[in-house]
């Protein structure tokens, strides 16, 4: 990938800052573009707190170009309700708020986590029901030209898409436009998915790219993963998007870029985000 336009996760980077904070923090390390998980612990935050997020983003001069869906307790161990019957109506709720979100920021990328096996469903019940959320959120999604990306995760021992043939048959289930596959190096590679493999199977349906290095989870370089050949991989499935930088810091986040020269950093021509 000759030349690949990265963009910063601000929940997993830059949390020593409150989240309001991060995306001025972004633009001040020389990006212009940001991700982030949802940032609110509720399915449908308050106005006030959407117009607060929303000024943070536009007052710092970045773009929103990934967002997810409302994935429950994430640090509890949470990975989404797209699968789980209990609070798939949370999900339902949280769509539109999301894609509204996205719609005003300029994004169009949104991540459904599936959501963990529970033990009150079967996991073909769970199967139907999110192939059912994941053709309702696409839905809402195109009506923007949007996209609902489907990931694989690692560290979930309950979590059913490890691999990216596990994410592309959640989307084949579904059956409808605007969903992708997203395509985390750094899960497939802890899932011992074969990472080369994946990129040639998914080509063509490769919706968003994020990278950390394994093991460990830290800035490139830090590990074993030859993230430069899988970039120039997935660039030859004709992918031309983000690179979304999902790692966890080794030292302070600022520090942790290092590896990326600062005229790297920035994806849009001079004079601001198109």
């Amino acid at each position: 990938m000759a030349n690949p336009r990265f963009e910063v996760n601000l929940s997993i980077l830059f949390t020593e800052l409150p989240l309001l904070e991060r995306p001025a923090a972004a633009r001040e390390a020389g990006f212009d573009a940001v991700e982030f998980w949802w940032p609110w612990p509720a399915a449908v935050p308050s106005d006030a707190e959407l117009d607060r997020f929303a000024a943070a983003v536009t007052d710092a001069g970045v773009r929103l170009v990934g967002l997810n869906f409302f994935a429950g307790d994430m640090a509890g161990g949470d990975r989404g309700l797209v699968s789980w019957p209990a609070r798939s109506s949370e999900f339902r709720d949280n769509i539109d708020v999301t894609v509204g979100l996205g719609e005003r920021l300029g994004c169009r990328a949104f991540n459904a986590l599936y959501g963990n096996r529970t033990d009150d469903s079967t996991p073909q019940e769970q199967d139907e029901l999110g192939a059912e959320n994941l053709a309702l959120a696409a839905g809402a999604a195109g009506r923007i030209g949007g996209t609902v990306l489907v990931e694989p995760v690692s560290g979930a021992p309950r979590y059913p898409l490890l691999t990216a043939g596990d994410a592309l048959g959640a989307i084949d289930r579904a059956g409808v436009d605007h969903l992708a596959l997203l395509l985390d190096v750094y899960h497939l590679a802890v899932n011992g998915d074969d990472v080369d493999a994946a990129i040639e199977r998914a080509a063509g349906r490769i919706g968003h790219v994020q990278i950390a290095d394994a093991p460990g989870r830290h800035e490139p370089g830090t590990g074993k993963l030859d993230l430069d050949r899988y970039l120039d991989r997935i660039a030859a499935t004709g992918y031309d998007g983000w690179v979304g930088l999902e790692y966890k810091p080794s030292g302070d986040s600022a520090g942790s870029f290092d590896w990326l020269p600062r005229e790297r950093r920035a994806s849009f021509p001079p004079g601001g985000v198109t």
